[in-house]
């Protein structure tokens, strides 16, 4: 065997087409994300009501803001979202921003009140202050992102601002100790908050990605289980339990029938595999988790989605579809989640991918239950929506394919001559429960031998 090429240059091929396909995919997606972030979402708000100074009325935020609108012309790294206080609750709350920057009511008059001349009365001396609100719910690497350029803009903000502040300490010909002057020149106090806590056991926003990782893969395995089961079943294949060797007799029957049996079968263990997968995490791992009864029937619906797509691909194109099976659902699937690395920070063609791949539509929806709280419109009805379609075309595929193969005499195993039926069973099928093989001889060659 070793000694045939075909062997190793069919092996070898196969191989080497999967491990630059995977490198490809999984490093390609996620290797230089700051140098392909382009439109990063990120909300910024100015509560700013301004204050009067020098006989004029005078609003830093909005000079904040049309600082930050200036840079970005140039910069098209960040889309920054200009809403109100109550809409970036809204906005963070549904995952639909990153993290957002804002300017409070009163930061104009705790700018002004540091250039006044009159020093403010005791104890009401405050520097002003802006706040960045990160998102982890929406993924932790664009969070962060967010965050840093929120951080960035407040603290060029603050720099512009202690210019002017400097120029009007000067202009007073009053001399200000070195600390004043240090103080002037970095006035503004930039903190960062949670915008939309998550609980402590979510992964740091990624137990919704784990957890849609978990379902595909379940549904996958499914698949391949279920695949196998009927084929054994059937007769097509046998099964070993160690040195002994079962097989049962050869069932002949069309390609749909069998297609039809494997997706009843694949509905059956969903409702197994997604119940259990949530007891697992939530019932004994403690993940932090809501809306149970919504999130069994998502589990569930998405095993059994996953499953019966991956057995469409495995009657269409036989071996080889459980490879494809693992490209679609696995190799282009996780990077192009957004899951880890936002979708803006991705090259465009996994930003593609994530228009129809299932893994994206999937975390979304998982998002939506369990940490948005199972809002339609934070993902929830387009994931609904995806899987719907995707199990139309699964079935639409599948049978559309099986019933070619039928219709042309495609059959799995040929069905014998009339009278040679016996002849045309695999050695080692007896009657109709089957025979025990030991070691690759059937039981009466065994007897024989001995």
């Amino acid at each position: 065997m070793l000694r045939q090429p075909r062997l190793w240059l069919g092996t070898g091929l196969i191989a080497a087409v999967v491990s630059m396909l995977f490198a490809l995919l999984y490093v390609g997606g996620n290797v230089n994300p700051k140098g392909n972030l382009h439109d990063l979402p990120v909300a910024l708000v100015n509560a700013d009501t301004g204050a009067d100074a020098g006989g004029r009325h005078v609003n830093m935020g909005e000079q904040i803001v049309a600082g930050i609108q200036k840079t970005a012309k140039g910069d098209k790294s960040i889309d920054w979202q200009i809403v109100t206080r109550e809409e970036v609750d809204k906005l963070l709350g549904r995952g639909k921003v990153f993290g957002a920057l804002v300017i409070p009511r009163d930061f104009s008059a705790t700018v002004t009140a540091l250039g006044s001349p009159q020093p403010a009365p005791q104890g009401k001396a405050a520097r002003p202050t802006l706040t960045v609100l990160t998102n982890q719910s929406a993924g932790s690497i664009g969070s962060s992102m967010s965050s840093q350029a929120a951080q960035k803009a407040a603290h060029a903000a603050s720099a512009q601002i202690g210019q002017e502040l400097l120029k009007q300490a000067a202009a007073q010909k009053t001399p200000l100790p070195a600390a004043a002057q240090l103080g002037l020149a970095d006035p503004v106090n930039v903190t960062v908050a949670d915008g939309h806590p998550v609980g402590s056991r979510s992964a740091l926003g990624l137990s919704a990605f784990y957890y849609a990782l978990v379902l595909v893969v379940c549904g996958m395995l499914g698949a391949n289980l279920v695949n196998s089961q009927v084929d054994t079943a059937l007769g097509y294949l046998h099964t070993d339990y160690g040195p002994v060797r079962k097989r049962e007799p050869v069932r002949h029957t069309s390609r749909v029938r069998t297609l039809a049996i494997g997706m009843a079968l694949m509905l059956g263990i969903s409702l197994v595999m997604g119940t259990l997968v949530e007891v697992a995490t939530v019932t004994i791992l403690d993940m932090d988790a809501s809306h149970l009864g919504l999130l069994w029937l998502y589990s569930v619906a998405t095993i059994a989605v996953v499953g019966i797509g991956s057995l469409a691909l495995f009657a269409a194109f036989g071996t080889p579809g459980m490879l494809l099976a693992t490209i679609v659902f696995v190799a282009m699937a996780v990077p192009s989640s957004g899951a880890t690395v936002p979708l803006q920070a991705l090259p465009g063609f996994f930003r593609a991918l994530a228009g129809f791949e299932p893994l994206r539509q999937i975390t979304e929806g998982m998002r939506a239950i369990l940490y948005y709280g199972a809002q339609a419109d934070a993902g929830l009805s387009r994931a609904w929506a995806s899987m719907g379609i995707a199990l139309v075309a699964a079935l639409v595929f599948g049978f559309a394919v099986t019933r070619l193969y039928d219709r042309r005499g495609l059959h799995r195993i040929p069905r014998p001559a009339a009278g040679s039926e016996a002849q045309a069973e695999t050695p080692g099928t007896t009657g109709s429960t089957g025979a025990t093989e030991t070691n690759g001889t059937t039981g009466a060659e065994a007897s024989a031998t001995a």
